[in-house]
């Protein structure tokens, strides 16, 4: 009988939040070239992907945080490693991601509820700084979603989601390396908050 009031518990909730994340949006699908190629910095810090403020502190935040910091870091280890390396300019670029905006679909859930709970999805916003001038160098955003039909796989598309983040940001960042040229942020017209606002 308590295994059965659990289950209805954890069903209305999956209920009241099926598609929530349509409410998490990318407000655009493009990424403007940065201020200036990432290369022209002797020293590169990445620091550890944070979450904003009123979405710390629970469970599944905490834990879609910290898979992406993993996925980024394993992208770029080496690279990072090398660049740190060169010649120091004494000039040294600081990147902070930050998660704006989330919603992420545990596997305890998924297991219960599978597609009923929604989709899954995430937004960073990553600013690159001179430590020294404390000038924005680059102020980029990354979005990625999981359907909530993908939810039939417990949990697995959720996760790749967050896989796809960190290998997305990586991307970017070697791609702004060499020469400031911008790139996608993994949306789609569709997923914006613009074409969301004019559909209403």
């Amino acid at each position: 009988m308590k295994i059965t009031s659990t289950l209805a518990c954890v069903m209305a909730l999956a209920f009241a939040l099926t598609g929530c994340a349509s409410h998490v949006k990318a407000t655009r699908t493009t990424n403007p070239p940065p201020a200036e190629a990432y290369s022209q910095f002797g020293r590169i810090e990445i620091q550890h992907v944070a979450l904003a403020p009123e979405f710390r502190g629970q469970s599944p935040n905490e834990t879609a945080a910290i898979k992406i910091d993993a996925n980024l870091s394993k992208r770029l280890v080496n690279h990072l490693a090398q660049w740190n390396s060169r010649p120091d300019n004494g000039r040294k670029l600081v990147i902070e991601p930050v998660i704006t905006n989330i919603r992420f679909i545990g596997v305890g859930v998924r297991i219960f509820t599978g597609p009923f709970s929604g989709s899954s999805g995430v937004v960073i916003q990553m600013k690159a700084t001179d430590a020294g001038t404390g000038k924005v160098i680059d102020q980029a955003e990354f979005y990625q979603r999981s359907s909530a039909g993908a939810g039939f796989a417990i949990g697995v598309a959720d996760n790749m989601m967050l896989t796809r983040m960190g290998e997305l940001m990586g991307d970017y960042i070697l791609h702004n390396f060499d020469a400031a040229v911008g790139g996608t942020t993994g949306a789609t017209d569709e997923l914006t908050q613009s074409q969301a606002q004019a559909a209403e």
